[in-house]
Formats: structure tokens, C-alpha cells, sequence
């Protein structure tokens, strides 16, 4: 059994008189488990578990998207999944990433196409705006934290990210390209929102994509995210369930 470290394997290091460029790469660790369309077997030495705004702004009482009429209950019923498959990552030593909305304060990067539809032109407040618990959605405000029921453990990683996809405007696709990770499992909030759209960036930019579909979920109809869940299947990856998922990690864990 391994913990997760960092994982800064591709340092450059002193071999007599040289200075070594020579990498150590992670030997293969592969997992197979039911998913559709098809089963997959990927290798967990270069898989990574995304975590998509479990925030407070989304799920807190007082944040955002309650105070604008969102109950957030529903949301929360996918934490304990989320937790479980995020501590079987760390188990296998994978790298496990809390990608959340951290905006800057001044909101000075974000275009009108984003604030405005986020506050019906200005009619509702939005990223940057305060609010009874402070700023939205601000890197290193409360809103932007990560809901105190999602596990945080020392060695996960915190990206903050800046539009609908995690991909843009921001530091993961270096962060997983330092960690030599190939293939990215995701899960969280909203299904039809960030989740697919940082899903579908990442395929955009050479990532293989896995999506926990019982750790996810969304606030649109129904219909909604069954069309999601197909999109995904016919055209980015494959989705799969947490207890599949976590059946395959026990397993290779064992072995």
C-alpha cells in the first residue's frame, strides 16, 4: 500500500561529474473495471482524481447558490462517494485535486460573456460581488473553500480555476503534465456545468476521461444529465460507478 507524495520524480539530480536529465518513471500500475460504453484498464500510475467545486458557495447554507434559491442537499448526497474514491486514489499513491472556483477579486480576467450570464446582467450578484458571507467565489474566501464534508488530506492538490472549464486561464494542465498523468477520473458539481466542460477541455488537450457518474451531479432536469452522460460515452470517454471503480482499486491494491 502506498500514500500520496509528491511526486517531483523528474528532478534533475548530480551523477559524478554530470548533472543527470534522466527521468524515473513510475512503473505501469493497471486497473481494469466495468464502464460503458466499454470496460476499461488504465493505469493508475498515471491517473489523477478531479474533484470539481464541492465548495461552500454551492453547498453551504449562506453561500451563493442557496442564497439564489438552490437547495443544496442534493448535492451533498454525492460527499461520501466523492470521499471514498478519493481516499482509495491516495491509497494507490494517485494524485487527488480540489478544483474549485477562486476568482480573482478585481474579477479582471473573467470576460463579460462570463459575468454577466452569471448575474442576468448585473441583476444578481455574481463572481467578485459580496454577499452575506463575503466576496463569491473569491480565491481564499470562505465561498471558495471546499465544503468542510469533503476530505482534505496534506497531500492533495488545490487548483484554483476561473471559468465553467478547469483547463483555462490557470496552472492544472502544467500540474498534471509534472505529474505524469494520462488519464483523469472526475467527479463533483454541476454534472452539466463545470464537470463537462472541464471534462471535455481536458480531452481537448490529450487527457483520457473517466467520469464517476454516481460522484456527480447537477441542479438541471433529469434529462439533462442523461444527455450529458451519453455525450460523454459517445464522444470524450467513458463513465463508470463508484462502487465498480472502487471494487478494481481494492483489488490492484491487494495484489
Amino acid at each position: 500500500m502506498t500514500t500520496t507524495t509528491t511526486r517531483h520524480d523528474d528532478r534533475w539530480h548530480r551523477d559524478g561529474d554530470h548533472v543527470s536529465l534522466l527521468r524515473n518513471r513510475p512503473a505501469p500500475r493497471p486497473v481494469a473495471f466495468d464502464a460503458q460504453p466499454d470496460p476499461v484498464r488504465i493505469d493508475m500510475a498515471r491517473a489523477a482524481f478531479v474533484i470539481v467545486d464541492m465548495q461552500n458557495d454551492f453547498l453551504s447554507d449562506g453561500g451563493w447558490f442557496p442564497e439564489r434559491g438552490t437547495d443544496p442537499e442534493p448535492l451533498l448526497e454525492i460527499v461520501p462517494r466523492i470521499n471514498a474514491v478519493a481516499d482509495a486514489f491516495r491509497k494507490m499513491g494517485a494524485p487527488v485535486i480540489h478544483l474549485n472556483w477562486g476568482v480573482r477579486a478585481d474579477v479582471a480576467n473573467l470576460p463579460a460573456n462570463v459575468l454577466d450570464k452569471a448575474t442576468g446582467c448585473g441583476a444578481l450578484p455574481g463572481y467578485g460581488d459580496e454577499i452575506a458571507t463575503g466576496p463569491v467565489l473569491v480565491e481564499g474566501s470562505w465561498g471558495a473553500a471546499s465544503h468542510p464534508l469533503i476530505t482534505r488530506a496534506p497531500g492533495d492538490i488545490a487548483v484554483s480555476k476561473h471559468r465553467l472549464s478547469g483547463f483555462r486561464d490557470n496552472e492544472l494542465d502544467q500540474v498534471l503534465r509534472r505529474y505524469g498523468v494520462e488519464t483523469l477520473f472526475y467527479a463533483g458539481v454541476n454534472l452539466d456545468r463545470c464537470v463537462f466542460a472541464t471534462l471535455m477541455d481536458g480531452c481537448f488537450q490529450g487527457y483520457d476521461a473517466v467520469l464517476v457518474q454516481d460522484a456527480t451531479t447537477t441542479v438541471s432536469p433529469a434529462e439533462v444529465g442523461e444527455a450529458i452522460l451519453y455525450l460523454i460515452r459517445l464522444l470524450y470517454g467513458f463513465t463508470t460507478n463508484s462502487a465498480d471503480l472502487l471494487r478494481a482499486l481494492d483489488r490492484s491494491d491487494k495484489e
